[in-house]
């Protein structure tokens, strides 16, 4: 993954240049509501037989393949050690100091580097949780609110109400609403009211307030991707009262340690790609192989983590070729065939296909197999749960290819119980957690397997990609979307079914909140990532994937 954050020798940093060539830009959301007549479009969208898909070539090329990424100095390292026993110094100094260490977890949760510090972070929201807090401030009593429910510590949205009547709402506060759980209408209130008053005096801010609230008014920060909002916020942090020289160094070094480690695994993936594309020859299928490492990194970017996103790379890879089969080329009895052979998940089953799909099986048997060798003795026979979430995708593609050959539209909630699935959330959720290894807590596969929050996730990301794919027409008319599917069962138009279906997100955003103060182990640990990357980057993912 390629940025370009200048680095030269201590005592200080350079401020980073706007990126050359960054994945990133790949993954920038976009504004805007859905156009009316797009609208009035999408109520005339017809559900029509399997077309023949017309995907553009991958974007990259053969970029990251030839790219040589540049290994870190030893000064880099050397100083970042320095910097980190720094920053545990800080930490023990607004020990005592609520607002200095709610001000202080904040600065390094926006610059990238909470992962160096969860120890600290976890001791300091305990004391701020357990200490009185009275404060006639309301940046410091949103800020509070927000970082303890972010980490699983209960604080009652009652703290607000002596701040309803007040005409200065500040973003700080429109944040904080964001984690809001079910029964809190007065969250709902405040929401509302910060919003419009944002929205009304944004055009007389200054910067760097002025971006932070263009940005928390397209998608606020509890669901923003931390990394975008890292590389903002290096610019805009030396321009706050509270500045630290110290976090800023720490984190643009830090920053670039990884980046070099994110350039190398996606250099490795982008070869394995080009070969395993080139080997299955289905030049239907989308080649989205950098956009698959983007959502990865998304979601666990951390050095210690590149099992998982290993895995998540290149399931999603193989995942698309089958998608695209079943959804924009195979017959129906072809995809019947396929389904029967993943479920066999034998070599022998190979016989059972059309020639044209052979590779594909043999490289999807043969990548599951390299995941064993590579997991070692003590995890490989956790492999067995992400071949058998594989093995329900394709059963959930099948199924929507059978309602596509009978020209059958569900209701909304029939369709959704199905495609929140098949969009893969499920999939990915167990891979990532195989792929973490020691790194994941007791009792975190059982919890993904069976928890509600995993389901309310599939849900949003299949809600926002149709809502994206009614916007975007990108909707081939492959399967009914859950947007048609509303339309058509409640005969409204496109305007009124959106809207309903907001307000359905919105109280699945609800239940994952409140998973994250009833669960705080594995609800924390491990979907506080998926939470955030289901939201901001998945609209332009979904054009940059489908285009």
């Amino acid at each position: 993954m390629v940025f370009s954050i200048a680095v030269r020798a201590p005592p200080t940093l350079m401020a980073p240049r706007r990126p050359i060539t960054s994945i990133l830009s790949a993954v920038r959301p976009r504004g805007g509501d859905l156009s009316r007549s797009t609208q009035a479009s999408l109520a005339k969208m017809p559900v029509t037989a399997k077309t023949m898909s017309g995907y553009e070539p991958s974007a990259w090329g053969n970029f990251f393949i030839e790219y040589e990424p540049q290994p870190p100095q030893d000064w880099m390292r050397q100083r970042v050690d320095k910097l980190k026993q720094d920053v545990c110094m800080l930490f023990s100094e607004a020990r005592n100091n609520v607002t200095g260490t709610l001000l202080l977890v904040d600065a390094v949760q926006i610059l990238g580097i909470d992962h160096l510090f969860k120890e600290q972070i976890d001791m300091a929201l305990r004391y701020v949780h357990q200490h009185h807090f009275n404060s006639a401030c309301l940046y410091e009593v949103a800020l509070r609110f927000r970082l303890l429910r972010e980490h699983g510590l209960w604080v009652s949205s009652d703290v607000f109400d002596k701040f309803m009547d007040a005409r200065h709402e500040e973003i700080t506060m429109y944040n904080a609403t964001f984690l809001s759980v079910h029964g809190e209408p007065r969250l709902e209130e405040a929401m509302s009211f910060a919003r419009y008053h944002l929205e009304s005096i944004k055009g007389n801010l200054k910067s760097p307030l002025a971006e932070q609230v263009k940005r928390a008014l397209h998608i606020p920060l509890p669901r923003t991707y931390e990394r975008l909002e890292t590389l903002h916020y290096f610019s805009e942090y030396e321009q706050e009262e509270g500045y630290n020289p110290i976090l800023l160094e720490l984190a643009k070094l830090e920053f670039t340690l990884l980046q070099y480690v994110h350039s190398k695994e996606l250099k490795s993936m982008s070869r394995w790609w080009k070969d395993a594309y080139g080997y299955i020859g289905l030049s239907y299928a989308r080649d989205r192989l950098v956009e698959a490492y983007t959502w990865s990194y998304i979601l666990y970017y951390e050095k210690d983590f590149e099992m998982a996103r290993m895995m998540v790379t290149k399931i999603t890879a193989l995942l698309t070729v089958m998608n695209d089969t079943y959804d924009a080329h195979a017959t129906i009895e072809e995809s019947r065939q396929l389904n029967t052979a993943i479920q066999r998940w034998d070599h022998n089953a190979e016989s059972l296909l059309p020639d044209y799909l052979k590779m594909f099986y043999k490289l999807l048997l043969t990548t599951f197999q390299e995941f064993e060798d590579q997991l070692g003795l003590n995890h490989r026979n956790q492999v067995v749960y992400v071949k058998k979430e594989f093995q329900r995708l394709s059963s959930y593609y099948l199924q929507e290819a059978e309602w596509t050959h009978q020209n059958y539209k569900p209701s909304f909630e029939t369709q959704l119980s199905v495609t929140a699935k098949s969009i893969g959330v499920p999939l990915l959720c167990v891979a990532s957690v195989v792929g973490m290894g020691d790194a994941v807590m007791k009792g975190t596969m059982e919890w993904v397997l069976d928890g509600p929050i995993v389901i309310s996730c599939g849900k949003i990301v299949r809600l926002m990609n149709d809502m994206g794919a009614t916007d975007l027409g990108r909707n081939k008319g492959d399967v009914a979307t859950t947007v048609e599917c509303y339309m058509h069962e409640h005969e409204v138009n496109s305007e009124v079914a959106l809207a309903w279906i907001d307000s359905f997100m919105q109280d699945e955003w609800k239940t994952i909140n409140q998973a994250r103060l009833e669960d705080a182990g594995p609800a924390l640990y491990f979907f506080g990532p998926w939470a955030k990357s289901i939201n901001g980057p998945l609209k332009t993912i979904y054009i940059c994937t489908y285009n």
